[in-house]
This record gives C-alpha cells, sequence and structure tokens, in this order.
C-alpha cells in the first residue's frame, strides 16, 4: 500500500481460477503536481491478455505526464496485432484540484466523497486493439478525503454496492473485498482503491 504524498493507494488482485496469468495489469505514480493511475485488462485470459495488458501499461509509465485523451491514444497505437484491451485511466491534478478520467470497455471507477455521496461512471463500451476510435474524457473537482475505486469486470454491480464501500480506509476496502469474495473467482479480478488528501500523508 502506498500512504506518502496526496493518495493512499490500496490493491486486491487475484486470477481467475485456474489460471496462473492474471489477465489484469495496473500502474499508479505520483510527481509534485500530478497522480495518476491505470487498469488494463486484457481480452480472454492467461499469458496472452496479460501481454496486451502490460504493453499498455508499459505505454502509461513513460508517458504519465501526458494528457488522459494521449495516453488513451498511445496505448491504443501500441496494440495493433496483439490481442485487445480494456482500459480505465485516472488522472489527478493535484495543483487545480481536478480529476480527469476515461475508460472504454468494462474498467469502472466510482467515487465517495467524504459525506458519502457515491456516483459511478458509466464506461465506454468497446476495447482498445489499434483502431482509430474517440474517446470520452469525463472531468470533476477532487474532494478532500474523497475515495476513488477502479476495479475491473471481476468486481460484480452487486459487490460494488455494498456499504464498506464508504469506508475512510482504503486498506479496510480492499481487506474486506478480499475477505468477502475469497472464494476463487469466475474472471481476473483487480480492485484499486485511492483516496485523496490534500496534504502529505
Amino acid at each position: 500500500m502506498q500512504k506518502e504524498g496526496h493518495v493512499e493507494v490500496s490493491v486486491y488482485q487475484k486470477a481467475k481460477k485456474g489460471n496462473y496469468y492474471c489477465g489484469d495489469s495496473y500502474f499508479y505514480h505520483e510527481a509534485d503536481d500530478k497522480f495518476i493511475c491505470a487498469l488494463a485488462d486484457g481480452l480472454g485470459s492467461g499469458e496472452f491478455a496479460k501481454e496486451s495488458s502490460q504493453i499498455v501499461m508499459d505505454v502509461i509509465k513513460e508517458n504519465t505526464s501526458d494528457s488522459v485523451a494521449s495516453i488513451m491514444k498511445k496505448s491504443n497505437k501500441k496494440l495493433v496485432g496483439k490481442r485487445g484491451v480494456v482500459l480505465g485511466i485516472l488522472q489527478i491534478d493535484l495543483r487545480d484540484k481536478q480529476y480527469a478520467y476515461s475508460s472504454i470497455g468494462n474498467i469502472g471507477l466510482l467515487t465517495v466523497t467524504s459525506d458519502s455521496i457515491k456516483k459511478r461512471n458509466i464506461p465506454q463500451a468497446g476495447y482498445l486493439s489499434g483502431f482509430d476510435r474517440p474517446f470520452k474524457i469525463m472531468s470533476d473537482d477532487v474532494e478532500e478525503n474523497m475515495i476513488f475505486i477502479m476495479f475491473s469486470d471481476g468486481v460484480t454491480s452487486k459487490e460494488i454496492s455494498n456499504s464498506y464501500f464508504h469506508n475512510q480506509e482504503v486498506e479496510q476496502i480492499t481487506d474486506t473485498f478480499s475477505y468477502q469474495y475469497k472464494h476463487n473467482m469466475d474472471d481476473d479480478t483487480t480492485l484499486i482503491a485511492m483516496k485523496y488528501k490534500e496534504g502529505p500523508q
């Protein structure tokens, strides 16, 4: 778990039952004025799904200061001839206190304010596979102690509606999710809980 900086992060990840490789890949990074978190799920499962999702993470690592739209386009171009991916990218401008988010395919984003107001982003249908396509970018203000939860399709709508997602401690969110759903998953599953604070942790 990351505690330093403005954004505290805790991650739960597990491969689909019977698989050694998890087809989900994620990356997060905080610099002086920006925080970025990305989650990709390679189509299908196993080693080739992991290869495609990791290719996208490598692109994002090299372009953390780019806009969300630019990163989506660069990631898409790298997937020519590869298995496609679904992808979600969250970027928080720590100076302007705004966040931008884009998602194609079934990577979800849930935000929870300190007074427990929940808002769920509806992902754009489709997937990245190297072909040019438009991307929708959502932006909004960041509030003190706001929780962001990104998740792959191994997390269902029923699970995401549970009351423990109101918890203000990100490690407790991922620990509770792990405890509640520790049985074998029917799909690769990744859940990333993040908490924004104006001052350093």
